[in-house]
């Protein structure tokens, strides 16, 4: 159980490059590990991370969600909902899960459709980057449309967040470009918060705004400025992260697994099991981490109250005691084996998750369509460097006539 045999360090080029091999060992080496350098412990296996998903008593998200802000040891004092934990988070969740309806989102596939079209229609077959030309593009004009953001600002939002979440080789904290970047994107959207206030529509922003939250003291009253900039620009980052890195990630699996490419090309219905599969087998938040809020006994290791761990979902979904051959792509999977823990369990499951499982099912249709046949440069893919978010940031692709 000890971290002497293995080395997980998640900041690693070698972590971000290939993270599965390391995974197994810390399942079968060190369940829980604790990394010496870092000083932050690690869950790796799908029954471990699945109950502390759900543990919020013990592993809180208070404290943050990356190893900067937890090791800290204060509370965070911004009102992003990923950081706080009920009753809080409760209520903050509660006012969101008005917006985002089934309903409401199914409303939004017309404008899904209609810019995933648009920007498929923008790409040379001939050669394009698939990350860089499309699976980053759409995602945030969506998203930024759905928020009222103006059209010429869309891309901005998308780079103000990979500055914000890009992290240099080896380092943990956020560069200060990141700051910068974050800074600039808070200010960006509280001022576009204070003018949609003398001109609500029907965007997100706007119903925001008309919203109405229960307080600590019972008082029921609006958001006001500040908290609808935070929830602005969550939204943006996850709703310009998650599809991208999920899409990408699909162009070089499936370029890998042509016969599961196949099954696609032959049966249009088996797209939301591609999807489920997926974000099980390369999900775009490998980890989400958490603060113990009480020392815990697990697999014989204790974890004392006020430390970091890594609850690593990208390893838990890897995990043979809960998936049967794991390490296999197969859209055919049996979907009861398992919680699939790519978007997140628990009360901090992704907020958005019914938008990117619908983004991705409309964007791999019209894949499809596009480039029934193709291949990938593997030779010139290179992967981001970000906090827990993984992905590709270059696929280039060809279409085959």
């Amino acid at each position: 159980m000890s971290s002497a045999t293995v080395s997980f360090d998640p900041f690693s080029d070698e972590f971000f490059t290939s993270p599965y091999e390391t995974y197994r060992r810390l399942r079968e080496e060190a369940p829980v590990y604790y990394s010496e350098q870092f000083d932050f412990y690690a869950l790796t296996r799908h029954e471990d991370v699945a109950a502390a998903f759900k543990d919020h008593e013990t592993f809180s998200s208070a404290y943050g969600v990356d190893l900067a802000e937890v090791r800290k040891g204060e509370p965070t004092k911004h009102g992003s909902i990923i950081a706080m934990d009920p009753p809080a988070h409760r209520r903050m969740r509660s006012l969101l899960n008005k917006v985002f309806t089934p309903r409401a989102i199914e409303a939004h596939r017309g404008l899904v459709t209609r810019l995933i079209d648009k920007h498929l229609a923008a790409l040379d077959p001939d050669g394009f980057d698939f990350v860089q030309d499309f699976s980053a593009r759409f995602p945030v004009d969506i998203m930024t449309t759905m928020q009222g953001v103006p059209d010429e600002d869309h891309q901005q939002v998308r780079l103000w967040i990979d500055e914000l979440l890009h992290r240099e080789h080896g380092e943990v904290d956020m560069t200060e470009a990141g700051r910068k970047a974050g800074v600039d994107m808070a200010v960006y959207y509280y001022q576009l918060i204070k003018q949609r206030r003398d001109n609500l529509g029907d965007d997100l922003l706007s119903k925001l705004i008309a919203a109405e939250i229960e307080r600590d003291n019972g008082e029921t009253e609006p958001l006001n400025n500040v908290e609808i900039t935070e929830f602005a620009m969550l939204l943006g980052g996850a709703g310009a992260e998650t599809v991208t890195k999920l899409l990408g990630s699909a162009a070089v699996v499936f370029a890998e697994n042509p016969d599961q490419w196949q099954l696609l090309l032959d049966d249009r219905g088996k797209i939301p099991l591609a999807v489920e599969e997926l974000l099980r087998y390369e999900a775009p938040a490998q980890y989400n981490v958490r603060c113990t809020l009480r020392e815990v006994e697990l697999h014989g290791v204790t974890i004392p109250a006020g430390k970091p761990v890594f609850l690593v979902g990208g390893s838990a979904n890897r995990d043979p005691q809960a998936w049967t051959d794991p390490d296999s792509f197969d859209i055919d999977r049996n979907r009861t084996e398992a919680q699939n823990l790519g978007l997140g369990y628990g009360i901090h499951s992704c907020l958005g998750a019914a938008l990117a499982r619908m983004e991705s099912a409309v964007a791999l249709d019209r894949m499809l369509d596009f480039m029934p046949r193709y291949e990938v440069d593997r030779s010139r893919c290179t992967r981001v460097n970000m906090q827990n978010v993984a992905g590709w940031r270059n696929v280039p692709v060809r279409v085959l006539r």
